[in-house]
């Protein structure tokens, strides 16, 4: 069953286990008498920090073998709690693979009432969201593909939406950021359609002198212009030279052109009526596949006549855990790890109550933190100052609190669990993928490490291959004005690491 790591979860934390016992003390211990010992830092780091204008004391480092059986290579400030931005995912998503496993997917059941006849259903259909990260546009159309496979063509009544098994957790997208427009600060969604956002695709077209704009997923309501002028020079700012206006959600304008040098360009943001949009783009999307609506799409619940939900009649499934934890650790998706730290309480309420599934169940934030807060005892650390300060699982926070040495063993655990080649294949590799693509360390290749940036904070936490074959866990934040002048600090850091032998 889908729900036996969290009993098994429960049972090792009631259990006397005296090996894991003393692994952890013999960890702890290797680590506290490393944080206890003040260190100078290597040369080239302290020399990128002074030019960053980045004072020591702002800054938490620990190196230390990912097996733990040694005293840490180096130790800066690893016991102060800091702000640590997306490195916080690495402890929703070892958690998840901890607790959910790595076969676990997500369901989104399809449930016809009423019966069906000449291609008609006299009733409604209702699609019961449970959380699902990667509800994208071409499985949201496959989901639409199988209901019509059921020969239903015309609905007479509603198409109804269940998001009820998240509890509704309301966000002003520019608050945090001042980025309204990005995708990654969509709040989360037990039915969550394709991050909330609309991509849109310019496609330079010389003969007619315009660039045609397609959009995906069509909306229901919603005018969005076809085309635009082209313009000549290069390419540049050419999200600015549009001129884009998305403030009015019934309308998609563009007031400037497109470069035809710019070729083909994609571009993704966030619907200005957030609210709305899962409903829009049902039925925008059911129409432009041929299908017809009498009544309305609207949010309700499944029913439960006695208190038994109706059957589904079929059901969409999710990619799989390590598929969905890539993505948010490789692109740093926020509001996926929202969904999955979310995901943690509903799945843990679905396993107390013995169900078969999480029908019936509310995920809150609270719950989850207090899921994660027990596994943390029962697997990373049993000392009280360890335990990380949560938000939202995601790190797209200013509350978050954790501390080098915490994060150091969060690696160590996950580096002798089963589940460590998911979770570190799941790690952007350091100047070849994901957000650290772009990193100019000599040790491209070398780091599977979790980065993490937002204003006054950057940082990195994971695994490092030294040329001497040891494998390093390593963590560096930064909280400062000044933060993201420390990134040559950082590589300086990853650099001397694997300068070992």
């Amino acid at each position: 069953m889908r729900h036996h790591h969290f009993l098994q979860a429960r049972s090792r934390a009631s259990r006397p286990a005296w090996p894991s016992v003393f692994c952890g003390l013999f960890v702890t211990a290797t680590l506290l008498a490393s944080a206890a010992t003040a260190q100078t830092l290597p040369p080239e780091v302290d020399a990128a920090l002074q030019r960053a204008k980045v004072p020591r004391e702002a800054v938490t480092m620990l190196v230390v073998e990912a097996q733990g059986k040694a005293p840490a290579r180096l130790s800066h400030r690893a016991d102060v709690p800091v702000n640590p931005a997306s490195v916080m995912k690495l402890v929703t998503t070892y958690a998840a693979l901890d607790l959910l496993g790595p076969a676990f997917t997500w369901s989104t059941p399809v449930v016809v009432e009423g019966a069906v006849r000449d291609g008609t259903l006299f009733g409604n259909l209702y699609i019961k969201g449970q959380g699902d990260p990667k509800l994208v546009s071409e499985r949201l159309w496959l989901l639409l593909r199988r209901v019509q496979g059921l020969g239903i063509k015309t609905i007479a009544g509603d198409i109804v939406l269940d998001r009820s098994a998240f509890e509704n957790v309301e966000v002003d997208p520019a608050s945090f950021d001042g980025e309204p427009l990005r995708p990654y600060n969509a709040a989360p969604d037990a039915l969550l359609l394709n991050f909330k956002s609309v991509v849109m695709t310019f496609v330079p077209d010389r003969t007619a002198n315009t660039a045609q704009v397609q959009y995906e997923p069509p909306l229901a309501g919603v005018q969005m212009q076809a085309s635009v002028p082209l313009s000549g020079g290069d390419c540049n700012d050419y999200r600015a030279a549009l001129k884009a206006d998305f403030a009015d959600a019934t309308h998609i304008r563009f007031g400037g052109s497109y470069a035809a040098s710019c070729a083909e360009k994609v571009w993704a943001v966030a619907y200005a009526d957030a609210k709305n949009y899962a409903a829009r783009a049902v039925e925008g999307m059911w129409r432009e596949m041929g299908g017809k609506l009498a009544g309305a799409v609207r949010e309700g619940r499944v029913p439960s006549p006695q208190g038994i939900a109706l059957k589904p009649a079929f059901e969409v499934t999710s990619p799989s855990l390590p598929e969905v934890i890539r993505d948010i650790n490789k692109y740093s998706n926020n509001v996926m790890a929202q969904q999955l730290f979310l995901t943690l309480s509903l799945q843990a309420k679905a396993a107390l109550s013995g169900a078969s599934g999480p029908s019936g169940s509310t995920a809150t934030l609270a719950a989850s933190r207090e899921v994660v807060q027990r596994w943390w005892r029962s697997t990373v650390s049993a000392r009280a100052d360890d335990m990380p300060t949560i938000d939202n699982g995601s790190g797209l926070s200013r509350t978050d609190r954790i501390t080098a040495q915490a994060l150091a063993r969060l690696l160590q655990s996950a580096y002798a669990s089963p589940y460590m080649p998911e979770l570190m294949s799941s790690l952007p590799i350091t100047g070849v993928d994901g957000t650290l693509r772009r990193s100019r360390t000599a040790a491209r290749g070398s780091a599977h490490l979790k980065s993490g940036t937002l204003r006054d904070v950057v940082g990195v936490a994971g695994y490092v291959l030294a040329a001497s074959g040891k494998r390093y866990a390593l963590v560096m934040i930064v909280n400062h004005p000044n933060a993201i002048a420390a990134r040559p600090a950082i590589e300086a850091l990853l650099d001397w690491t694997t300068k070992d032998n």
